[in-house]
Protein backbone atom coordinates (compact mmCIF):
# COMPACT_ATOMS: atom_id res chain seq x y z
CA UNK A 1 0.00 0.00 0.00
CA UNK A 2 2.70 1.99 0.87
CA UNK A 3 4.31 2.25 -2.55
CA UNK A 4 1.04 3.73 -4.05
CA UNK A 5 0.73 6.32 -2.46
CA UNK A 6 2.14 10.05 -4.63
CA UNK A 7 3.69 13.38 -3.57
CA UNK A 8 2.55 16.82 -5.08
CA UNK A 9 3.24 20.13 -3.42
CA UNK A 10 2.60 23.50 -3.71
CA UNK A 11 4.58 26.57 -2.76
CA UNK A 12 2.80 28.90 0.12
CA UNK A 13 4.58 32.51 -0.91
CA UNK A 14 4.95 35.70 1.40
CA UNK A 15 4.79 39.12 -0.06
CA UNK A 16 8.14 39.56 -1.64
CA UNK A 17 7.24 35.72 -3.44
CA UNK A 18 10.09 34.14 -1.39
CA UNK A 19 9.00 30.37 -0.43
CA UNK A 20 7.96 30.10 3.16
CA UNK A 21 6.32 26.85 2.69
CA UNK A 22 4.27 23.97 0.77
CA UNK A 23 1.16 22.16 1.00
CA UNK A 24 2.22 18.50 0.45
CA UNK A 25 -0.74 16.70 -0.98
CA UNK A 26 -0.55 12.90 -0.93
CA UNK A 27 -2.12 11.01 -3.71
CA UNK A 28 -3.15 7.39 -3.65
CA UNK A 29 -3.42 5.71 -7.59
CA UNK A 30 -4.16 2.17 -7.44
CA UNK A 31 -6.78 2.50 -4.14
CA UNK A 32 -8.62 5.85 -5.59
CA UNK A 33 -12.24 4.87 -4.71
CA UNK A 34 -13.57 4.53 -1.05
CA UNK A 35 -11.09 2.28 0.95
CA UNK A 36 -11.19 1.46 4.54
CA UNK A 37 -11.71 4.77 6.56
CA UNK A 38 -8.85 3.18 8.97
CA UNK A 39 -6.69 1.69 6.46
CA UNK A 40 -6.08 4.69 4.59
CA UNK A 41 -5.41 6.61 7.26
CA UNK A 42 -3.22 4.38 9.00
CA UNK A 43 -1.20 4.32 5.39
CA UNK A 44 -1.40 7.92 5.09
CA UNK A 45 0.08 8.49 8.41
CA UNK A 46 2.78 6.13 7.63
CA UNK A 47 3.99 7.50 4.40
CA UNK A 48 3.90 10.22 5.51
CA UNK A 49 5.95 10.30 8.24
CA UNK A 50 8.59 8.14 6.68
CA UNK A 51 8.31 10.92 3.62
CA UNK A 52 9.44 13.62 6.04
CA UNK A 53 12.03 11.77 7.61
CA UNK A 54 13.41 9.99 5.15
CA UNK A 55 14.16 13.68 3.27
CA UNK A 56 15.16 15.13 6.22
CA UNK A 57 17.08 18.75 6.17
CA UNK A 58 18.17 17.95 2.57
CA UNK A 59 14.83 18.96 1.66
CA UNK A 60 13.24 20.93 4.73
CA UNK A 61 16.04 23.66 4.69
CA UNK A 62 15.57 26.65 6.18
CA UNK A 63 12.68 27.85 7.70
CA UNK A 64 10.50 26.55 5.21
CA UNK A 65 7.13 24.76 6.27
CA UNK A 66 5.02 21.89 5.53
CA UNK A 67 1.47 21.98 5.25
CA UNK A 68 -0.54 18.66 5.68
CA UNK A 69 -4.23 18.20 5.51
CA UNK A 70 -5.35 16.33 8.74
CA UNK A 71 -9.31 14.77 8.91
CA UNK A 72 -10.06 14.95 12.52
CA UNK A 73 -9.29 10.77 12.64
CA UNK A 74 -5.64 11.57 12.33
CA UNK A 75 -6.21 14.96 14.68
CA UNK A 76 -7.13 12.81 16.99
CA UNK A 77 -4.73 10.11 16.30
CA UNK A 78 -0.84 9.72 18.12
CA UNK A 79 0.60 9.28 13.96
CA UNK A 80 0.64 13.04 14.16
CA UNK A 81 3.47 12.88 17.20
CA UNK A 82 5.72 11.59 14.48
CA UNK A 83 5.87 14.63 12.29
CA UNK A 84 8.83 17.03 12.97
CA UNK A 85 7.01 19.96 15.33
CA UNK A 86 9.45 22.92 13.92
CA UNK A 87 8.17 21.95 10.30
CA UNK A 88 4.90 20.51 10.65
CA UNK A 89 1.30 22.39 9.96
CA UNK A 90 -1.56 20.63 10.08
CA UNK A 91 -4.57 22.13 8.02
CA UNK A 92 -7.71 21.54 9.57
CA UNK A 93 -10.31 20.75 7.04
CA UNK A 94 -13.24 22.92 6.54
CA UNK A 95 -15.33 19.43 7.41
CA UNK A 96 -14.03 19.25 10.54
CA UNK A 97 -16.74 19.87 13.17
CA UNK A 98 -15.56 22.20 16.43
CA UNK A 99 -16.28 19.49 19.08
CA UNK A 100 -14.95 19.93 22.82
CA UNK A 101 -12.51 16.89 21.97
CA UNK A 102 -10.96 18.39 19.48
CA UNK A 103 -10.44 21.65 20.16
CA UNK A 104 -8.80 20.32 23.45
CA UNK A 105 -6.79 18.03 21.08
CA UNK A 106 -5.73 20.98 19.43
CA UNK A 107 -4.63 22.94 21.96
CA UNK A 108 -3.11 20.15 23.26
CA UNK A 109 -1.05 19.88 19.87
CA UNK A 110 -0.19 23.32 20.03
CA UNK A 111 1.20 22.84 23.65
CA UNK A 112 3.79 20.35 21.70
CA UNK A 113 4.59 22.86 19.26
CA UNK A 114 2.91 22.26 16.03
CA UNK A 115 1.13 25.15 14.01
CA UNK A 116 -2.48 24.74 12.71
CA UNK A 117 -3.97 26.15 10.18
CA UNK A 118 -7.28 26.23 8.77
CA UNK A 119 -8.24 25.21 5.14
CA UNK A 120 -10.85 26.83 3.40
CA UNK A 121 -11.95 28.83 6.39
CA UNK A 122 -15.65 30.33 6.42
CA UNK A 123 -16.87 32.34 9.51
CA UNK A 124 -19.44 30.72 10.55
CA UNK A 125 -21.16 30.34 14.32
CA UNK A 126 -19.96 26.50 13.69
CA UNK A 127 -16.14 27.72 12.57
CA UNK A 128 -15.66 30.19 14.86
CA UNK A 129 -14.95 28.49 17.61
CA UNK A 130 -11.56 27.00 15.35
CA UNK A 131 -10.26 30.47 15.50
CA UNK A 132 -8.70 30.00 18.64
CA UNK A 133 -6.41 27.51 17.70
CA UNK A 134 -5.14 29.10 14.59
CA UNK A 135 -1.88 30.00 13.49
CA UNK A 136 -3.20 30.66 10.10
CA UNK A 137 -6.44 31.11 8.30
CA UNK A 138 -6.66 30.00 4.64
CA UNK A 139 -8.90 31.51 2.54
CA UNK A 140 -10.62 30.27 -1.00
CA UNK A 141 -9.84 33.30 -3.35
CA UNK A 142 -12.33 31.79 -5.64
CA UNK A 143 -15.74 30.76 -3.31
CA UNK A 144 -15.16 34.04 -1.35
CA UNK A 145 -14.96 36.40 -4.56
CA UNK A 146 -17.16 34.50 -6.41
CA UNK A 147 -19.97 35.08 -3.19
CA UNK A 148 -18.57 38.43 -2.54
CA UNK A 149 -17.65 37.47 0.90
CA UNK A 150 -13.59 38.08 0.75
CA UNK A 151 -13.09 41.07 2.16
CA UNK A 152 -15.70 40.47 4.37
CA UNK A 153 -14.00 37.77 5.62
CA UNK A 154 -10.81 39.47 5.46
CA UNK A 155 -12.17 42.87 8.17
CA UNK A 156 -13.29 39.99 10.27
CA UNK A 157 -10.52 37.96 10.65
CA UNK A 158 -7.73 41.08 10.33
CA UNK A 159 -7.84 41.60 13.97
CA UNK A 160 -7.05 38.27 14.94
CA UNK A 161 -3.07 37.41 15.72
CA UNK A 162 -3.22 33.76 12.84
CA UNK A 163 -2.08 35.34 9.65
CA UNK A 164 -3.64 34.96 6.52
CA UNK A 165 -3.44 32.96 3.11
CA UNK A 166 -4.58 33.35 0.21
CA UNK A 167 -5.22 30.47 -1.39
CA UNK A 168 -6.65 29.16 -5.35
CA UNK A 169 -4.86 32.61 -6.66
CA UNK A 170 -4.91 31.89 -10.46
CA UNK A 171 -4.68 35.39 -11.54
CA UNK A 172 -2.51 38.76 -11.23
CA UNK A 173 -5.57 40.81 -10.37
CA UNK A 174 -6.47 38.33 -8.13
CA UNK A 175 -3.21 38.16 -6.54
CA UNK A 176 -2.93 42.15 -6.81
CA UNK A 177 -6.66 41.98 -5.06
CA UNK A 178 -5.44 39.96 -2.38
CA UNK A 179 -2.39 41.98 -1.67
CA UNK A 180 -4.21 45.03 -0.97
CA UNK A 181 -6.84 43.57 1.48
CA UNK A 182 -3.24 42.86 3.23
CA UNK A 183 -3.00 38.95 3.15
CA UNK A 184 0.50 37.84 4.34
CA UNK A 185 0.66 34.55 2.17
CA UNK A 186 -0.18 33.19 -1.04
CA UNK A 187 -0.92 30.09 -2.70
CA UNK A 188 -2.29 29.20 -6.11
CA UNK A 189 -1.80 27.92 -10.00
CA UNK A 190 -0.83 31.92 -10.43
CA UNK A 191 2.51 31.02 -8.49
CA UNK A 192 2.83 27.29 -9.48
CA UNK A 193 1.38 27.92 -13.06
CA UNK A 194 1.67 31.28 -14.22
CA UNK A 195 -0.66 32.04 -17.30
CA UNK A 196 0.89 33.66 -20.17
CA UNK A 197 0.39 37.45 -19.53
CA UNK A 198 1.93 40.03 -21.89
CA UNK A 199 4.61 39.59 -24.67
CA UNK A 200 7.88 40.02 -23.20
CA UNK A 201 11.27 41.13 -25.27
CA UNK A 202 13.66 39.02 -23.92
CA UNK A 203 16.29 40.96 -21.72
CA UNK A 204 19.89 41.12 -22.62
CA UNK A 205 20.86 38.34 -19.95
CA UNK A 206 18.14 35.86 -21.96
CA UNK A 207 19.13 36.96 -24.79
CA UNK A 208 23.46 36.01 -24.03
CA UNK A 209 22.39 32.63 -22.27
CA UNK A 210 20.23 31.25 -25.59
CA UNK A 211 23.05 32.82 -27.57
CA UNK A 212 25.19 30.35 -26.11
CA UNK A 213 22.92 27.65 -25.75
CA UNK A 214 23.00 27.90 -29.45
CA UNK A 215 26.80 28.01 -30.01
CA UNK A 216 27.21 25.02 -27.36
CA UNK A 217 24.02 23.26 -28.92
CA UNK A 218 26.40 23.43 -32.84
CA UNK A 219 29.91 22.66 -30.72
CA UNK A 220 31.28 26.43 -31.58
CA UNK A 221 34.88 26.99 -30.95
CA UNK A 222 35.82 27.47 -27.09
CA UNK A 223 36.83 30.75 -27.80
CA UNK A 224 33.61 32.07 -29.16
CA UNK A 225 31.74 30.51 -26.41
CA UNK A 226 34.18 32.59 -23.95
CA UNK A 227 33.45 36.06 -25.87
CA UNK A 228 29.82 35.21 -25.13
CA UNK A 229 30.37 35.22 -21.59
CA UNK A 230 32.47 38.19 -21.28
CA UNK A 231 29.75 40.25 -22.26
CA UNK A 232 27.99 38.99 -19.13
CA UNK A 233 29.88 39.00 -16.06
CA UNK A 234 27.20 38.29 -13.96
CA UNK A 235 26.47 35.01 -15.98
CA UNK A 236 29.88 33.96 -15.99
CA UNK A 237 29.62 34.56 -12.09
CA UNK A 238 26.33 32.45 -11.91
CA UNK A 239 27.27 29.59 -14.19
CA UNK A 240 30.77 29.13 -12.06
CA UNK A 241 28.65 29.28 -8.83
CA UNK A 242 26.47 26.46 -9.94
CA UNK A 243 29.69 24.40 -11.38
CA UNK A 244 31.00 24.87 -7.80
CA UNK A 245 27.46 24.30 -5.87
CA UNK A 246 27.11 21.16 -3.72
CA UNK A 247 24.51 19.81 -5.66
CA UNK A 248 27.26 19.80 -9.35
CA UNK A 249 29.26 17.29 -6.53
CA UNK A 250 32.56 18.60 -8.50
CA UNK A 251 35.52 17.31 -6.20
CA UNK A 252 37.46 20.22 -7.33
CA UNK A 253 36.85 24.15 -7.54
CA UNK A 254 36.75 25.22 -11.22
CA UNK A 255 38.43 28.30 -11.65
CA UNK A 256 37.87 29.72 -15.04
CA UNK A 257 35.80 29.41 -17.86
CA UNK A 258 38.28 27.48 -19.53
CA UNK A 259 38.66 25.11 -16.76
CA UNK A 260 35.00 24.32 -16.82
CA UNK A 261 34.44 23.43 -20.40
CA UNK A 262 37.55 21.34 -20.06
CA UNK A 263 35.77 19.26 -17.11
CA UNK A 264 32.32 19.72 -18.24
CA UNK A 265 32.00 18.44 -21.91
CA UNK A 266 30.15 20.69 -24.36
CA UNK A 267 26.64 18.11 -23.12
CA UNK A 268 27.12 19.37 -19.49
CA UNK A 269 28.00 23.20 -20.38
CA UNK A 270 24.48 22.95 -22.41
CA UNK A 271 23.02 21.20 -18.92
CA UNK A 272 24.20 23.78 -16.74
CA UNK A 273 22.91 26.47 -19.57
CA UNK A 274 20.32 25.68 -19.15
CA UNK A 275 19.74 26.26 -15.42
CA UNK A 276 21.51 29.62 -16.03
CA UNK A 277 18.21 30.87 -18.27
CA UNK A 278 15.61 29.89 -16.16
CA UNK A 279 17.74 32.20 -12.96
CA UNK A 280 19.00 34.82 -15.57
CA UNK A 281 15.91 36.65 -15.44
CA UNK A 282 15.20 36.41 -11.31
CA UNK A 283 14.51 39.77 -10.14
CA UNK A 284 11.19 39.29 -12.98
CA UNK A 285 10.41 35.59 -12.27
CA UNK A 286 9.01 34.21 -8.97
CA UNK A 287 11.32 31.94 -7.27
CA UNK A 288 8.51 28.94 -6.81
CA UNK A 289 8.32 28.89 -10.71
CA UNK A 290 11.95 28.74 -10.68
CA UNK A 291 12.23 25.83 -8.75
CA UNK A 292 9.19 24.33 -9.77
CA UNK A 293 11.14 24.67 -13.44
CA UNK A 294 14.26 23.34 -12.54
CA UNK A 295 12.36 20.74 -10.38
CA UNK A 296 10.70 19.48 -13.54
CA UNK A 297 13.79 18.86 -15.36
CA UNK A 298 15.44 16.80 -12.89
CA UNK A 299 12.25 14.45 -12.44
CA UNK A 300 11.77 14.12 -15.83
CA UNK A 301 15.59 13.22 -16.24
CA UNK A 302 14.95 10.81 -13.37
CA UNK A 303 11.72 8.96 -14.43
CA UNK A 304 13.93 8.00 -17.48
CA UNK A 305 17.12 6.85 -15.88
CA UNK A 306 16.23 3.15 -16.72
CA UNK A 307 14.95 3.27 -19.65
CA UNK A 308 17.29 5.57 -21.95
CA UNK A 309 20.80 6.68 -22.45
CA UNK A 310 22.82 9.44 -20.92
CA UNK A 311 22.06 11.72 -23.93
CA UNK A 312 19.44 11.26 -23.89
CA UNK A 313 18.67 11.85 -19.93
CA UNK A 314 20.40 15.27 -20.52
CA UNK A 315 17.06 16.08 -22.77
CA UNK A 316 14.53 15.00 -20.52
CA UNK A 317 16.21 17.53 -17.95
CA UNK A 318 16.03 19.85 -20.82
CA UNK A 319 13.01 19.24 -21.63
CA UNK A 320 11.94 19.70 -17.98
CA UNK A 321 13.25 22.63 -17.07
CA UNK A 322 11.94 24.43 -20.54
CA UNK A 323 8.65 23.77 -20.26
CA UNK A 324 7.91 26.71 -18.07
CA UNK A 325 9.64 29.52 -20.40
CA UNK A 326 6.79 30.37 -21.65
CA UNK A 327 5.68 31.53 -18.38
CA UNK A 328 9.32 32.60 -17.19
CA UNK A 329 9.54 34.93 -20.58
CA UNK A 330 5.80 35.48 -21.33
CA UNK A 331 5.53 34.59 -24.64
CA UNK A 332 3.85 31.66 -26.59
CA UNK A 333 6.47 28.37 -26.34
CA UNK A 334 6.64 28.36 -30.23
CA UNK A 335 8.09 32.05 -30.09
CA UNK A 336 10.68 30.72 -27.51
CA UNK A 337 11.67 27.71 -29.64
CA UNK A 338 12.63 29.95 -32.14
CA UNK A 339 14.88 31.66 -30.50
CA UNK A 340 16.12 28.03 -29.94
CA UNK A 341 18.31 25.77 -31.66
CA UNK A 342 16.35 22.48 -30.76
CA UNK A 343 17.02 18.95 -32.04
CA UNK A 344 13.05 17.90 -32.86
CA UNK A 345 12.56 15.67 -30.32
CA UNK A 346 12.81 18.33 -26.99
CA UNK A 347 10.96 20.90 -29.55
CA UNK A 348 7.70 18.11 -30.11
CA UNK A 349 7.85 17.45 -26.20
CA UNK A 350 7.23 21.20 -25.48
CA UNK A 351 5.09 21.97 -28.15
CA UNK A 352 2.63 18.87 -28.58
CA UNK A 353 4.26 16.34 -25.79
CA UNK A 354 4.33 14.03 -28.59
CA UNK A 355 7.97 11.99 -29.51
CA UNK A 356 10.44 10.30 -27.12
CA UNK A 357 10.10 12.75 -24.52
CA UNK A 358 6.80 14.04 -24.38
CA UNK A 359 5.31 11.04 -22.18
CA UNK A 360 8.13 11.92 -19.47
CA UNK A 361 7.07 15.51 -19.40
CA UNK A 362 3.55 14.53 -18.67
CA UNK A 363 4.35 11.85 -16.02
CA UNK A 364 6.24 14.91 -14.47
CA UNK A 365 3.45 17.20 -15.03
CA UNK A 366 0.81 14.93 -13.06
CA UNK A 367 3.18 13.95 -10.17
CA UNK A 368 3.96 17.25 -9.81
CA UNK A 369 -0.09 18.58 -9.65
CA UNK A 370 -0.81 15.19 -7.83
CA UNK A 371 -3.02 13.71 -10.89
CA UNK A 372 -3.28 10.41 -9.73
CA UNK A 373 -5.65 9.10 -12.64
CA UNK A 374 -2.79 10.67 -14.90
CA UNK A 375 0.09 9.15 -13.13
CA UNK A 376 -0.95 5.44 -13.01
CA UNK A 377 -2.13 5.66 -16.82
CA UNK A 378 1.30 7.20 -17.76
CA UNK A 379 3.13 4.77 -15.31
CA UNK A 380 1.69 1.66 -16.84
CA UNK A 381 2.40 3.34 -20.88
CA UNK A 382 6.03 3.56 -19.78
CA UNK A 383 6.04 0.32 -17.71
CA UNK A 384 7.22 2.42 -14.30
CA UNK A 385 6.91 0.71 -10.81
CA UNK A 386 4.65 3.50 -8.32
CA UNK A 387 7.66 2.80 -5.98
CA UNK A 388 10.46 4.27 -8.41
CA UNK A 389 8.18 7.08 -9.42
CA UNK A 390 8.04 7.93 -5.82
CA UNK A 391 11.67 7.78 -4.90
CA UNK A 392 12.27 10.08 -8.50
CA UNK A 393 10.00 12.58 -7.10
CA UNK A 394 11.29 12.72 -3.49
CA UNK A 395 15.09 12.44 -5.11
CA UNK A 396 14.45 15.27 -7.67
CA UNK A 397 12.69 17.59 -4.46
CA UNK A 398 15.84 17.41 -2.56
CA UNK A 399 18.45 18.03 -5.73
CA UNK A 400 17.15 20.91 -6.13
CA UNK A 401 17.26 22.09 -2.68
CA UNK A 402 20.95 21.40 -2.82
CA UNK A 403 21.68 24.19 -5.59
CA UNK A 404 20.39 26.67 -3.05
CA UNK A 405 18.00 28.64 -5.82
Amino acid sequence: MQDHVYLARQPIVDNQQKIIGYELLFRRSAEATHASFTDDHLATSKVLANMLSNMGAEWLLGDKLAFINASTSMLMSDFLELLPVNRAVLEILETTHATPELLARCHELRTLGYRLALDDFELTPESAPLLAIANFIKLDVQKLNASGQLETHVRALENHPAQLIAEKVETKREHNICKKLGFAYYQGYYFAHPETLSAKVINPAYAVVLELLNKVRNNAEIKDIESSFKRDVALSFKLLRYINSVGFGLSCEIQSLRHALAILGYQQLYRWLTLLLVTAGEGSTSAALIKTAVTRGRLTELLGKDMLDAADRDNLFIVGVFSLLDAMLEMPMDEVLDKLSLPEAISDALLTRQGLYGPFLDLTIACEEGDSDQIEKLAFSLQLEPEKINQAHLAALAWVETLGI
